[in-house]
C-alpha cells in the first residue's frame, strides 16, 4: 500500500489501484501460506474457514498492510495508512474498525491466529473492510 502513496501525494488511491494493490499482495501471500484460492476468495464476504494457510494468508496480508508486525496488531499504523491511502468514505470505518479491534489477539500466541482474529473482528465492525 505504500506504493499507491508514490503516485500522489496529494490523493487517495482509487479503487482500480487498490484493486491492484490487493492483487499484488493476494499473490505473494498465496505463493508464502499456500491457502485454497476457493478460500481465499471467501474471506471478503465473511466466510472464515479454520486452516493454517488462510490464517497465515491473513497474517501475510495484515503484515503489508502495516496492521500486523510479528505476530501483534498495529492498528495506529494500519489507521495512519488508512488517511494516506483510502478514499474517506472507505478510511473512516475502517479506522474505527482496527480502534474496535486493537486488541482482537490478546492471549493470543500464534501469529497467524492473531492476524485471523483481526481479521473476523475487522469484518465484523466493517463488512465492507478491503481485504485482497
Amino acid at each position: 500500500m505504500v506504493l499507491l502513496l508514490v503516485n500522489s501525494v496529494e490523493s487517495y488511491a482509487s479503487m482500480e489501484q487498490l484493486t491492484k494493490s490487493g492483487d499484488m499482495m493476494r499473490s505473494v501471500c498465496m505463493n508464502k501460506a499456500k491457502p485454497s484460492l476457493e478460500h481465499v476468495e471467501g474471506l471478503p464476504s465473511g466466510k472464515f474457514p479454520e486452516s493454517k494457510e488462510i490464517m497465515c494468508y491473513a497474517n501475510c496480508v495484515l503484515e503489508l498492510m502495516q496492521g500486523m508486525r510479528r505476530g501483534k496488531i498495529v492498528a495506529d499504523s494500519a489507521m495512519k495508512q488508512a488517511d494516506l491511502l483510502i478514499p474517506p468514505e472507505y478510511a473512516e470505518p475502517t479506522k474505527r474498525a482496527f480502534d474496535t479491534c486493537r486488541h482482537a489477539g490478546d492471549g493470543v500466541k500464534n501469529n497467524c491466529e492473531v492476524a485471523y482474529a483481526l481479521l473476523k473482528c475487522l469484518h465484523k465492525h466493517n463488512p465492507k473492510f478491503f481485504f485482497p
